[in-house]
């Protein structure tokens, strides 16, 4: 199972990146995805996930509004759409895949990506 992020990068205050999550070795069809970050010197926090079935989405609240996750099961990818970004959300990003759950948990998702720098610049 691999779990390829991309897309991260430098972008100033208010900027925007799209980050890209594709998935091989399993069927991403059935997978909850969920995204999460980590900043340096912190522990790692939940973004954001999007179910494998209806797609319904669940956010952290520092996130909402600004965040969107889709996915895409033909290109088996998930998306992460980060607009007005803030020097706050630099942190490597991850994202990782789980049959059963789309939780907030990170401990819940056995499959992880090895994750894409953002850096935020203010």
């Amino acid at each position: 199972v691999q779990l390829q992020a991309s897309g991260g990068g430098l972008v100033q205050a208010g900027g925007s990146l799209r980050l890209s999550c594709t998935v091989s070795g399993l069927t991403f069809s059935s997978y909850n995805m969920g995204w999460f970050r980590q900043a340096p010197g912190k522990e790692r926090d939940f973004v954001g996930a999007i179910r494998r079935s209806e797609g319904s989405t669940s956010y952290a609240d520092s996130v909402k509004g600004r965040f969107t996750i889709f996915r895409d099961n033909a290109k088996n990818t998930v998306y992460l759409q980060m607009n007005s970004l803030k020097s706050e959300d630099t942190a490597v990003y991850s994202c990782a895949a789980d049959i059963f759950y789309s939780s907030s948990r990170p401990e819940r998702y056995p499959y992880w990506g090895q994750g894409t720098q953002v850096t935020v610049s203010s």
